[in-house]
């Protein structure tokens, strides 16, 4: 409502005087403002805030007078009247300035548009120059207590009890005295006619105050009781007044009223405050509530604070400013929310800790709108900071300080715009919530906005959110500075208005009105400045479908207006439309295409509104529906504080049928001094289209503040969109909640509609978002900047005394209130209803678990028995959910241990729990289930269902949680874990596209020394590894080797490594072995003759395929002659095409320095021996290509590039985020070869085919690694499986070259062999693709059966057999397989005839088949 801003400023007086200030009194209108010292009387302007003038006491005069006490102005400011202390009244003329009319002007530069002076402009943005004039004073004869100001008269009360009327021309008339023992005082009116009549004999009184609504005077007796006088006629005489004591108090100290609200506040000595309404039938003074620190909120100072010794209400009368004897300041809303106190948290402490005193306060005033409240500190707080700045010699510290407030809209224009939004201005300035202003320009009123949401953001909702969805989360202000040009003539700002899209603002200060653009960030003012001060904005204003609706009076005319002015147009009154009204406005409001006007004569009008397009410009047109009149029913109209039309109503025709029933205005509903009324269309006798009477009024609420309701429609969230909302200051909110029947049903006749529900919120309620089931509000914060001027001299600066203010945004949740409520009321069916409309939102299971939270906290920590306890029933109502299992076990993880028995007693066994989110796969849930297992049951319970957990959570994949679990069963085995183990945050996933083995291990592949030896070492070394675990794995699990625990965890991760491997899951065993650290070589090596045997070599390539994404090979059908063309090119550029488009390419420099002529050998030998098969079927036209260019074709495709690539590819993984120089030369060479090469559409076609039997990158460098896991611990089979899927002959090479060591079994000898006839076998039949790569490695496929029968059974295997097996050849030409060409990635590689190239024995060199070999030997480091 109100906030408070920055830090408070100090005025400084002009004038040099030994006296301090100690009273300071506002004028009516609040612009001046008198200052009392002991001898002078000064007067204030309010903006700029300077002195104007001071009259000082002669010496003699102050002698005779006694030194002044309190001032009062009169009703038109023209005078002011002064106590003195000897019992006088002094009386001042304040008088305009003759010619020096102005004592302070306002300079322009060239140009602006201040410049142009107009009648009536002037005077208002100058301080004016004033003079005062003391006239006769009048003896009283006894020392004066406390003086009121009313239209003509003043009227003042003496120490010896009597009540004097005074005139303020002091002369004419003279004046009365009426005696307070004349005055008869009762408990109420009626008892008064009884003659019941207390002594007042020797009773004075201390303060008084009158209120104009209530037409009595407040008064607090020197004795401490409390009463209020009425007088009984028009005129107050002795005869004529009545008074009513409030009982059973008797320690009053001050009184104030408010006249809005007709409530009459008291101070006590106790340091409350007491808020009494008056009863309307008896006239007696009734206790509406109390305005007091509790101790929840400040134990340390609620009962240290004293008396209370000043209240001051704002001018809009929406909140109440209280100080004590103790000092400090605290605001309350009218009906007891508490807003600010500074006599807690960094108002109180500095930002050492140390305790600071509390501001001594000896008077204070609210300023104009109540932007200012003007504070006098007592003699002895001048004295602590009067040096508080450097100020110059003649300039005197004037002990005034001035606190910043901004305030809502809603407390002097509760239009229904400015519910939607929270809208707050200051002096200067507005503050929006407006959302992200990055999301202004693009938006419209009728597009949504996406969400910006409060909790973290966990995703965007499904439901379609409202225009004003962009509020959620969004914590910053916008800020919009008002038009220094609008504010300098018209200060200070009175209303203001937002749209409901939160894209327009208008203001209107004194005279006027601007507005101002979000998308353009321009403000736009009138043109015609006469115009503008011509008018005075009354009622307020509001926005209506791009028009500001103004109600105003018009000085020209004499006459009050209702205008409309369009909002794209200039600012003029030639684009507006005007209708004239008989009274003054003083409230208005919109609903759809209506205007309600509330007017002085305790009337309502009802406007129909229709834009029109008949000109270059939309227009309006405005015909008066209805007028209803409401004086019967209202006292007086400053009563009423807002005036609603909407189409809430209570049970008649209440339905899920008649939804079309909303859009039409149905009731009003007036705020009458606190009290919900409503007026409801009669809708029995003839129904005439917006013309029906109303029905009598009826009191829904008492103590509201605020009404929210929206003019919106959606079938899905009724329950939300035709609820009232009201805000009940300290009893919190209450919603006027719809009941619908369910299913169609005609409901009973008996059965209520709506129900009433009241709920507590922790915020002051500013907007309610109605789809959004959200309160906005907003809240002071502070900043203690203390420690940057520290003290001097002793004294402290006002930064040092005050923390820094600033206003925060604030939400809350407020469904699972509403939800509790129902539940409470037994009507759990439309609980339901409400709660599925909602589902959707982001925080509902947030709301579920606020509602068994306050629940539970309640109900386990009840001192007394509950016979009915709630929350079984809110149990039951969540498992209507899906969220159930999370709601409670996150509700328990943030409760106290000692409520979980109760929690669990009524929602179900922990166990069951955990069993059923096992069943759902919720594994995150179940795992939170374990914490309270492992709390609520012996250890072996829960070792137990961990171990469930932990093996589901394998094979799911989920690894995070595996690793929790691993943890978690270690702490149960050590017995080190009491609490619930921290959960660390979730790993991101590796950005390289393989496993992260490279964080547990680098792998080098550049050729060193040793890897030219014998294949037969690396393999000695490889079979002679340990079968436990490695470096990496000892340092992870041998911390404690002997733990069982370890061993326990340890049988379970290699039981379930078995159970991948048995199913031919290689891709997720990879990443258990890298996300968990399983040492996966070392394990293989155990399992090497066990499971990590090949049964099926067809089933394991189908499988490898599958997992791994890994596309079929196909041969295109038009490639049967085309790898035979022009070889050597296009060898070398399938080559740079491959290698450019994987990151294989990032190769090292050693590539280029490889032997190109024995890499040619090498290549050769691997060709011609395994072509001694295919015999004389080659077509001759090789012959000749051989023959003409033999020793370039040899050199092109026998590059040593084939045995690099596979080499680095495997590298390449650990390589993938650096950058290469070789990629650029790659691609050059690609760009000299097209330019050197013509393509054709076949060739093309072929090179494109062996691009597609490549699958995903990432896919590569799994299965590339995956290879060298197999390779390292010599699992040979899944090496050739690995290699085939690849199509990399030197995989095959190798392995081939590895069989021959006698460490290898027979029977893997056996087992490669056969499954790689069987492989050759299916591609045969199912995957022709396969068959060019098989004919490239039938020459290591003839040695193995020749090595196989050589050393097993040579009579059961024939070379004929074998060989037609596998090469059968077609009489009439090569096979269809075979035509297809042998391709390695790409590589068109020609088929030689034998004996082409070789060496001229047919055979090659021993050393060179070692060399061979070697050259595909991996040599890797483990780090």
């Amino acid at each position: 409502m109100y906030f408070l801003t920055g830090w408070p400023r100090r005025l400084l007086c002009p004038l040099k005087s030994e006296e301090e200030p100690f009273h300071v009194q506002p004028s009516s209108q609040r612009f001046y403002f008198a200052v009392l010292s002991e001898t002078q009387l000064s007067v204030w302007f309010s903006r700029p805030s300077v002195l104007i003038v001071s009259y000082i006491e002669s010496a003699k005069a102050s002698s005779q007078f006694g030194f002044y006490q309190q001032a009062e102005w009169k009703q038109d400011d023209s005078m002011i009247a002064v106590a003195a202390a000897n019992g006088y009244i002094l009386l001042f003329d304040v008088v305009g300035g003759g010619e020096d009319k102005y004592l302070y002007e306002p300079v322009y530069s060239k140009g602006s548009r201040g410049v142009k002076v107009t009648p009536g402009y002037k005077e208002e943005q100058c301080a004016p120059a004033l003079s005062l004039e003391m006239k006769r004073p009048i003896d009283l004869e006894a020392p004066i207590t406390s003086m009121q100001s009313l239209q003509e008269d003043l009227l003042v009360s003496t120490a010896d009890g009597y009540l004097h009327v005074l005139h303020w021309d002091g002369v004419s008339n003279g004046r009365k005295a009426i005696s307070l023992c004349s005055v008869p005082f009762s408990l109420d009116l009626q008892s008064a006619r009884g003659g019941l009549c207390l002594d007042l004999k020797g009773v004075y009184i201390r303060d008084m105050t009158y209120c104009v609504t209530l037409d009595g005077f407040a008064v607090v007796l020197d004795d401490g009781r409390l009463g209020f006088i009425t007088p009984l006629a028009n005129r107050i005489t002795a005869d004529q007044l009545q008074g009513v004591w409030a009982a059973d108090v008797t320690d009053g100290t001050c009184v104030a009223v408010n006249n809005k609200y007709r409530l009459v506040t008291f101070g006590c000595a106790s340091g409350s405050v007491l808020v009494y309404s008056i009863d309307t039938t008896t006239g007696s003074m009734q206790l509406s509530h109390k305005l007091e620190l509790t101790p929840k909120h400040y134990p340390d100072v609620c009962n240290k604070t004293g008396a209370v010794k000043l209240i001051r209400w704002s001018p809009d009368y929406s909140v109440a400013m209280v100080t004590w004897e103790c000092g400090g300041l605290s605001l309350w809303s009218v009906f007891g929310a508490h807003l600010i106190c500074t006599l807690g948290e960094d108002f109180a402490y500095r930002s050492d800790g140390t305790k600071k005193d509390p501001i001594n306060i000896s008077s204070m005033c609210w300023g104009a709108e109540g932007y200012h409240l003007w504070v006098i500190t007592s003699r002895e707080e001048a004295e602590l900071v009067e040096n508080m700045e450097e100020a110059p010699p003649q300039t005197q510290q004037a002990g005034i300080l001035q606190f910043n407030f901004i305030k809502s809209a809603l407390t002097v224009n509760p239009c229904t715009s400015n519910q939607e939004q929270v809208l707050l201005h200051g002096e200067d300035r507005l503050y929006l919530t407006c959302g992200d202003p990055t999301q202004l320009s693009s938006g419209s009123s009728e597009s949504p906005h996406p969400h910006n949401l409060p909790h973290g953001g966990e995703g965007s909702p499904t439901h379609h959110p409202s225009p004003n969805s962009t509020l959620l989360g969004y914590k910053h202000w916008h800020v919009v500075q008002i038009h220094s040009t609008y504010l300098e003539s018209n200060w200070p700002i009175r209303f203001a208005a937002i749209d409901t899209a939160g894209q327009c603002i208008a203001v209107a200060g004194r005279r006027g009105f601007a507005h101002y653009c979000m998308s353009t960030r321009k403000w736009k003012l009138f043109g015609n400045i006469t115009q503008e001060q011509n008018m005075t904005v009354t009622g307020g204003l509001v926005w209506w479908n791009g028009f500001v609706v103004v109600a105003c009076y018009n000085f020209i005319d004499r006459q009050e207006e209702l205008r409309l002015y369009l909002r794209s147009s200039n600012l003029d009154n030639t684009f507006s439309s005007v209708t004239k009204l008989h009274s003054d406005t003083l409230l208005l409001n919109v609903f759809r295409d209506m205007i309600i006007l509330f007017r002085a004569d305790c009337s309502i009008c009802l406007y129909s509104m229709e834009r029109r397009h008949d000109g270059p410009n939309p227009s309006a047109s405005v015909e008066l529906l209805q007028e209803v009149s409401m004086s019967r029913y209202i006292p007086h109209p400053a009563l009423v504080v807002s005036v609603t039309l909407t189409s809430v109503r209570t049970e008649t025709g209440i339905t899920l049928k008649a939804p079309q029933q909303t859009c039409m205005a149905d009731s009003i509903i007036l705020n009458l001094a606190g009290q919900l009324i409503m007026l409801q269309r009669d809708r029995s006798g003839p129904q005439l289209l917006e013309k029906l009477p109303f029905c009598p009024p009826v009191v829904l609420a008492q103590y509201v503040e605020n009404v929210w309701t929206t003019c919106r429609s959606n079938r899905k969230k009724r329950h939300l969109l035709e609820a009232l909302w009201l805000s009940c200051g300290e009893a919190g909110m209450k919603v006027w909640l719809p009941l619908f029947p369910r299913d169609h049903r005609k409901p009973h006749s008996f059965l209520s509609r709506r129900i009433m529900l009241p709920f507590h919120i922790n915020i002051y309620p500013l907007a309610v978002l109605f789809e959004d089931a959200l309160v906005l509000g907003a809240s002071n914060e502070t900043v203690v900047y203390d420690s940057l001027q520290g003290p001097r001299e002793g004294r402290e600066s006002l930064q040092g005394l005050f923390p820094y203010c600033t206003v925060e945004r604030t939400s809350q949740i407020y469904l699972h209130h509403i939800l509790r409520q129902l539940l409470v009321r037994n009507l759990g069916e439309q609980a339901l209803l409400l709660a599925q409309s909602c589902a959707a939102l982001p925080y509902f299971p947030h709301v579920m678990e606020l509602m068994v939270h306050v629940v539970l906290e309640e109900e386990a920590t009840s001192r007394e028995p509950i016979p009915d306890p709630l929350l079984p029933t809110v149990a039951k109502f969540i498992t209507e959910f899906p969220l159930f299992l999370q709601t409670i076990v996150h509700c328990a993880r943030k409760t106290e241990f000692a409520l979980w028995n109760y929690l669990f007693a009524a929602v179900g066994n922990p166990k069951d729990l955990f069993e059923e989110c096992l069943m759902a796969q919720d594994l995150d849930t179940a795992a939170s289930y374990l914490i309270i297992l492992q709390n609520m049951e012996v250890p072996a319970v829960s070792r137990q269902h961990a171990t469930l957990l932990f093996n589901t959570a394998l094979e799911q994949g989920k690894w995070d949680l595996c690793r929790h679990m691993i943890r978690f069963l270690k702490a149960i085995g050590s017995g080190e874990m009491e609490t619930p183990p921290p959960t660390p945050t979730t790993q991101e996933p590796s950005s390289t596209g393989g496993f992260e083995f490279f964080r547990n291990r680098s792998i080098s592949l550049s050729p060193s020394a040793d890897s030219i030896a014998a294949g037969k070492f690396n393999l000695q070394k490889t079979f002679s590894m340990p079968s436990g675990p490695s470096a990496k794995g000892s340092e992870r699990w041998s911390k404690d080797s002997d733990c069982a625990e370890n061993m326990y965890i340890d049988m379970m991760l290699r039981r379930h490594a078995r159970h991948l491997l048995e199913h031919i899951r290689l891709k997720e065993l990879g990443c258990f072995s890298a996300q968990l650290g399983f040492e996966l070589i070392g394990w293989l090596c155990h399992e090497r003759t066990r499971v990590a045997r090949v049964d099926d070599f067809v089933m394991a390539l189908k499988c490898l395929h599958k997992d791994f994404l890994w596309p079929f090979p196909v041969t295109p059908a038009g490639s049967i002659s085309s790898p035979f063309k022009n070889g050597h090119r296009r060898t070398v550029l399938s080559q740079h095409l491959l290698k450019s488009q994987s990151a294989d390419s990032l190769l090292n420099s050693d590539m280029d320095t490889a032997p190109p002529q024995a890499a040619a050998r090498n290549s050769n030998h691997t060709w011609l021996d395994g072509l001694g098969a295919l015999g004389p079927t080659e077509p001759t036209e090789m012959d000749t290509a051989l023959s003409h260019g033999g020793p370039k074709t040899q050199e092109a495709f026998l590059s040593p590039l084939t045995n690099k690539t596979e080499e680095c590819s495997i590298g390449s993984a650990t390589d993938l985020t650096e950058t290469s120089s070789m990629v650029d030369g790659d691609w050059t060479m690609v760009d000299e070869n097209f330019s050197a090469l013509s393509l054709t559409h076949s060739e093309l076609e072929h090179i494109s085919m062996e691009l597609a039997n490549k699958g995903p990158h990432k896919s590569q460098v799994q299965l590339r690694y995956l290879l060298h896991v197999f390779m390292e611990a010599g699992c040979l089979e899944w090496c050739v499986v690995i290699g085939l899927i690849l199509r990399e002959a030197t995989v095959i090479k190798q392995v081939v070259n590895f069989l021959d060591s006698p460490e290898v079994p027979h029977e893997t000898v056996q087992s490669v062999r056969s499954g790689l006839l069987g492989v050759d076998a299916w591609a045969s039949t199912d995957c022709l693709g396969y068959k060019p790569f098989l004919n490239m490695i039938r020459p290591q496929l003839q040695k193995l059966i020749e090595t196989s029968v050589e050393q097993i059974q040579p009579e059961a295997f024939l070379p004929g057999a074998s060989n037609s097996k596998l090469a059968e050849p077609q009489p009439g030409g090569p096979s269809a397989e075979d035509n297809r060409g042998p391709a390695l990635l790409g590589l068109a590689l020609p088929l030689e005839p034998p004996g082409g190239l070789g060496t001229e024995d047919g055979g090659v060199p021993e050393e060179q088949e070692e060399q061979a070999v070697d050259e595909g030997v991996y040599d890797c480091t483990l780090s």
